[in-house]
């Protein structure tokens, strides 16, 4: 499909047809849990090569979410040939890793009816794109038989039908079919417009349907577009899998085998209203006044926006359903729709999600040695479309409000609160969730409340325990230093990982000259390697 109609509402939203584009990395937070700085620098990385693919066969990206992409293109054929590169980029660059370290991407695409509202695209169309990357192949694509129509006479590639499937909050089931990258000894070829166009691709023969918790049809966009609190992209939970260890025998006895390893048992976490996270404050206050001593069977759901609970039913499923049931409606009714999910039912936690990683204590401090008025262009780390989203939506934002970013750029931020405490707490959540990592707030209100670089490239969070550029020996006794600073601080490192710090500089240029001169007193060749908070080259 290369034509696209598209016609404007009275109220500027325009609505139209186009091929969108879906994906996100398989098992994430897993990755993160693992070894987060190095699978951070993998995803700039790999977003890098994504990006460009993207923008080289016409597409843009729209929304962007930690390790979550959606793009629109023009054509469905540009669309699906964008996607095949991307996956054969990432899979040989995948090679130089074992299999428990490789980054893939599922990708998902389908052409749907959807709205543009200030950049963003929403509806069906993109709710369809995101299920199909959920229960796309590992370092594969599905795609809807709409695509399929369009490009099944224009790309040499072969594709699976793997017929209808149902899929979570879109009522009728969708057709789709999928496709895997093969090994190298068995490449199809597709028709391109370079000869880079020989990729690998596969005759799918079963498909493993997933609905995994980090889809963009899950997820609200990132952005808000009201003057309440803004939507999320939440990364998938790691999972941790404990395996007994096997029994061993010196001489076994055949008629005594060893006994099979038990499982141990699930941990049950009660509800603390006061921890239920994303929700506001007045919301905790509800579930403790109302929800806590109401008649059992009942049930608790949440999400970025509303939340609802449902009590003294005839069941458990049927306290489960009603609570689902309220807090979508009311949900689905803001300018930017948000996903309930179910939180507790009874006092016992169900929520699949975890808790949302946070930072250290304390969230922000008012330092003026560096606030600062916010200008959007000069938050560190965001991408075009976070820097336009504070923008449009943040800067204009009431007071209480909060800013927070995460090391890959993801962003979360709330305005219009009760206090700047809960604007803090609310935007770290919606930003750890995105992330899968402890974000930091950069903004409260209209100031900057961290030292922001202006003199050197920020590349992402400066973690003093873990930073190899630093040596183990000195790691401990930076962190401790840095943990109270105030002012504009600094950090250089030299060629054999010793550290020259700064502390409470008046300006960013003292920070940088003090820390250079401390370093060069035990270490030479000295860099800077951070400047407050954050990681710089």
């Amino acid at each position: 499909m290369n034509a696209f109609a598209a016609s404007s509402d009275c109220q500027g939203m325009k609505r139209k047809i186009a091929a969108i584009f879906a994906a996100d990395i398989a098992g994430y937070s897993k990755l993160v849990a693992e070894d987060e700085e190095e699978t951070l620098r993998r995803l700039a990385s790999y977003r890098g090569v994504m990006d460009d693919f993207i923008a080289r066969a016409g597409g843009r990206i729209f929304n962007t979410a930690g390790d979550a992409v959606l793009a629109e293109f023009p054509s469905a054929v540009e669309a699906v040939r964008c996607a095949i590169d991307i996956q054969e980029s990432l899979r040989t660059r995948n090679m130089a890793y074992p299999p428990s370290r490789q980054m893939s991407f599922r990708i998902g695409i389908t052409i749907g009816d959807v709205v543009e509202r200030d950049g963003d695209l929403l509806g069906d169309g993109v709710n369809i794109a995101a299920r199909l990357e959920g229960i796309a192949p590992v370092g594969g694509i599905c795609i809807s038989r709409t695509v399929y129509e369009q490009v099944s006479n224009k790309l040499s590639v072969q594709f699976a039908d793997i017929g209808e499937q149902q899929v979570k909050n879109i009522p009728n089931p969708v057709h789709a079919y999928k496709f895997e990258m093969r090994s190298d000894e068995q490449k199809p070829v597709t028709p391109a417009k370079s000869a880079s166009w020989q990729l690998p691709m596969a005759i799918a023969v079963a498909c493993i349907v997933v609905f995994g918790v980090a889809t963009f049809a899950v997820r609200p966009v990132l952005w808000p577009q009201s003057a309440k609190p803004a939507g999320e992209v939440a990364a998938p939970p790691a999972v941790a899998v404990a395996n007994a260890p096997p029994a061993v025998s010196v001489a076994p006895s055949p008629a005594a085998p060893a006994p099979a390893p038990t499982a141990p048992a699930p941990v049950i976490e009660t509800l603390v209203p006061e921890t239920v996270p994303l929700i506001a404050d007045r919301a905790r206050l509800s579930v403790r006044n109302d929800y806590m001593g109401a008649a059992d069977h009942k049930a608790l759901a949440i999400s970025t926006g509303p939340m609802a609970f449902s009590t003294g039913q005839a069941d458990d499923e049927t306290a489960k359903s009603a609570a689902i049931d309220i807090c979508q409606k009311r949900a689905d009714a803001l300018p930017v729709p948000r996903k309930c999910e179910l939180y507790a039912v009874g006092t016992t936690i169900v929520y699949a999600r975890g808790r949302p990683p946070l930072p250290p204590p304390p969230w922000f401090s008012h330092d003026p040695q560096v606030e600062r008025p916010l200008v959007a262009a000069a938050v560190p780390l965001l991408r075009e479309a976070g820097r336009n989203a504070v923008e449009r939506n943040y800067v204009p934002g009431r007071k209480s409000k909060a800013l927070a970013i995460g090391p890959s750029g993801g962003i979360g931020y709330y305005f219009n609160q009760e206090s700047p405490e809960e604007a803090v707490r609310r935007a770290l959540e919606l930003c750890g969730t995105n992330a899968g990592v402890a974000c930091i707030i950069v903004a409260i209100d209209d100031s900057f409340v961290v030292p922001v670089p202006t003199t050197l490239k920020v590349v992402g969070f400066f973690r003093p325990a873990t930073a190899t550029v630093i040596a183990a020996a000195w790691r401990d006794d930076l962190a401790r230093r840095l943990t109270s600073a105030a002012g504009w601080t600094a950090v250089a490192a030299g060629a054999e990982g010793k550290a020259g710090l700064m502390i409470g500089a008046a300006d960013e240029q003292t920070a940088i000259d003090g820390a250079l001169k401390d370093c060069a007193k035990q270490d030479a060749s000295c860099r800077i390697v951070a400047i407050g908070p954050f990681a710089v080259e």
